[in-house]
């Protein structure tokens, strides 16, 4: 019950501490706000950045040819064979057979040219094209060894296409843009943990007199730091309100007037809810922890005098 007394006491006096010293509160709530919201614009094209690198690696499909004397009984059989192997999608979606007759009834209906070149082609014995498996795989780093691997255990594959060459250079670009996004954003956290902590040894410097006044009637270096860290964590939360109105509110209006898509529906945005509640708890943690961390670091430095 003490220790609810002496918290309570010392909320209460941190939060009347932050509106009596109120210019210098505005100026470290001023330097949370705008580094939040840089940070918040990091976080948003991060996330969507990531979440069209995974569209894409989602979308890339491997296609197995197989030779032309294949029977149809042997066919799903092939299809069995190839879930079967690593890597390779477990869902029912993941690897989808086509016959050679499904696929000459698909590009006969994609253009008249081969509706017409290909009409003659009306049965399995006459259709010089192949039967085919579309394969989606759970790494596409480990492609072209997946690809080895059908190529080898399955006999009547002929050929396997994933794009060679064009997907290496794909999981490369991505893993860096992936890197580089985690890499700004957890530069940005820093810069503001540094800019916030500097503000906060301003304000704290400026109050001196009052830190040298508990010194002297007894005060511990924990009991001096609470009421700062409480601060702080008030200057944080205060600090974060303008970044998440503006995130939650402006990413919405983004999505809104973009309907979803960027440059049609090759690149997505990433939907507003809940990833808005995200960015927004993000935020608010950061101020939070930013805001105490740099209390705390400026009071201890100051007592270390």
């Amino acid at each position: 019950m003490k220790l609810f007394r002496i918290l309570s006491r010392n909320i209460r006096d941190s939060f009347k501490s932050v509106f009596r010293n109120f210019s210098l509160s505005l100026a470290s709530i001023s330097c949370i706000t705008i580094t939040l919201v840089v940070v918040a614009i990091a976080i948003a094209l991060s996330y969507n950045v990531n979440g069209f690198t995974r569209k894409v690696e989602k979308d890339v499909t491997m296609v197995v040819f197989l030779n032309e004397d294949i029977s149809e009984e042997r066919f799903k059989e092939i299809g069995d064979e190839i879930r079967k192997i690593d890597n390779v999608g477990k869902k029912e979606s993941d690897v989808v057979g086509k016959t050679k007759m499904q696929v000459r009834d698909e590009m006969m209906k994609s253009s008249e040219t081969y509706a017409s070149i290909l009409d003659k082609y009306d049965t399995r014995d006459t259709n010089f094209l192949k039967d085919t498996y579309h394969i989606k795989v759970e790494d596409i780093t480990k492609m072209s060894k997946t690809a080895k691997t059908i190529k080898k255990e399955i006999k009547e594959v002929d050929t396997v296409k994933y794009g060679e060459g064009m997907i290496e250079k794909l999981v490369t670009i991505f893993d860096f843009v992936r890197k580089a996004t985690y890499v700004v954003v957890i530069a940005l956290i820093l810069v503001t943990a540094f800019l916030i902590s500097n503000t906060i040894k301003i304000t704290i410097f400026s109050r001196k007199r009052e830190i040298d006044i508990m010194r002297l009637v007894g005060a511990s270096n924990i009991n001096i730091k609470i009421p700062f860290i409480f601060e702080g964590l008030f200057l944080g939360i205060m600090g974060s309100i303008i970044p998440i109105i503006l995130a939650t509110y402006g990413y919405s209006a983004l999505y809104n007037y973009f309907d979803g898509e960027l440059f049609g529906n090759f690149v997505t945005l990433v939907k507003p809810n809940p990833f808005i509640f995200n960015i927004a708890g993000i935020l608010l943690l950061i101020g939070m922890v930013v805001g105490m961390f740099g209390s705390w670091r400026a009071v201890r430095k100051h007592l270390k005098i």
